[in-house]
């Protein structure tokens, strides 16, 4: 029998519970037990992937959570936490004699004990284990056999962005450029795409889409997401979903219209105006320097008059803080009254909205749910608005 899963599999700790940073930029509070806690009980996320395991801290406060027998390892790979699945992951750049530009890959693993043995060999590799996303020196194909050899996924992340993803300025024009295409396991979109922009690139075709969140803090979780049918919320579970065998599979991708993303538009370094067609100067602020969009580089890589594969349903949403006048009281008033932001989004009618908000916040968040909502584009590095 078959469930349906909603699953977020790039979230980022900005902290060990000592302190020290693992992601840089993410937040200070972007703790492990806050993430687990948060996914569970106030997104309502069965399944998150935490891609900074590899940081030796991180896996030793996965074992004493495991210790004190608040978190399980599964039979069929991942570990338990309340109701929510935790895949351990890693997030990679990798920048080999083969490529253009610094590429930012994925690798998720089933155990932590898995996962530690691929952390102690990437630590002779790089140069900081302790910190995400950090270079690792070796060549693309040298990792995505390590990554298969310990029966990880291997998953390019956020592969249009302009900096530091495969088709930002990776390749030229192919993931044989750097991979082998046989031991990639799924494609990561990014906040800039969806599926109607990307599925006329040829190569892609083979490869199940996966939309995450790339979360550097706790309200970020789940802006976006996918749902999962599976028979149980587990590692090997999602590894055949991610095949399309057996009857698993994604039913429906979720995430924000591109037109938010902040390098959806070719777009003004200095001031983040979009650049017009025909324009080689910013018509705001006359600087000549442009960040060339995500829409751009989508339409110079696709080369299929028409897609042959069959997708699932990528679903436009806003996520509640990008909503205007809804802020964090109001988002703690709602998931006092719902329980979780996927019963939000997904379930609560507008007539239960207006009984606990004003009726115009009530509307705002219905159409956001239904894509209604008018978008100002985003570019250069500024996220898009609504209104």
């Amino acid at each position: 029998m078959f469930n349906q899963f909603y699953a977020d599999l790039h979230i980022h700790i900005g902290r060990t519970e000592s302190g020290r940073a693992v992601k840089i930029t993410g937040s200070r509070d972007l703790t492990l037990k806050n993430i687990l806690d948060t996914a569970s009980s106030k997104k309502g996320l069965d399944i998150i992937g935490i891609i900074d395991c590899h940081s030796p801290e991180v896996l030793d406060e996965i074992e004493t959570i495991v210790n004190k027998g608040e978190m399980e390892q599964l039979a069929g790979g991942g570990l338990r936490y309340q109701n929510t699945t935790l895949i351990p992951g890693s997030e990679i750049e990798i920048y080999d004699e083969n490529c253009h530009g610094p590429i930012h890959v994925l690798a998720y693993f089933p155990s932590i004990y898995i996962m530690r043995e691929f952390s102690l060999w990437m630590s002779a590799n790089q140069k900081n284990i302790h910190l995400s996303s950090q270079r690792i020196y070796c060549d693309g194909h040298t990792l995505q056999k390590k990554v298969k050899e310990l029966g990880g996924l291997f998953i390019p992340a956020h592969v249009f962005t302009p900096f530091k993803s495969l088709y930002g300025k990776g390749v030229l024009s192919s993931i044989t450029e750097v991979f082998n295409p046989d031991l990639i396991d799924g494609i990561e979109l990014g906040l800039s795409s969806d599926t109607n922009m990307v599925e006329r690139i040829g190569e892609l075709e083979q490869y199940t889409f996966v939309t995450n969140s790339d979360a550097h803090s706790l309200g970020k979780l789940a802006r976006e997401y996918q749902k999962f049918e599976l028979k149980d919320a587990s590692f090997s579970e999602i590894q055949l979903a991610l095949q399309e065998k057996d009857g698993r599979k994604i039913v429906a991708n979720y995430g924000l219209n591109p037109l938010l993303g902040k390098y959806h538009s070719t777009a003004c370094v200095k001031c983040s105006e979009p650049l017009k067609d025909g324009e080689s100067i910013c018509g705001k602020c006359g600087s000549q320097q442009f960040v060339k969009g995500v829409s751009t580089r989508i339409q110079e890589l696709s080369d299929l008059q028409e897609p042959t594969r069959n997708r699932p349903p990528y679903i436009h949403q806003v996520p509640l803080d990008f909503i205007p006048g809804v802020g964090p009281k109001m988002i703690e008033r709602l998931l006092d009254y719902f329980g979780t932001e996927m019963n939000i989004i997904h379930e609560v009618s507008l007539e239960q909205l207006e009984e606990v908000l004003p009726q115009k916040i009530a509307i705002l968040i219905d159409q956001a749910r239904r894509g209604a909502l008018t978008i100002d584009v985003g570019g250069a590095g500024k996220y898009g608005k609504v209104h």
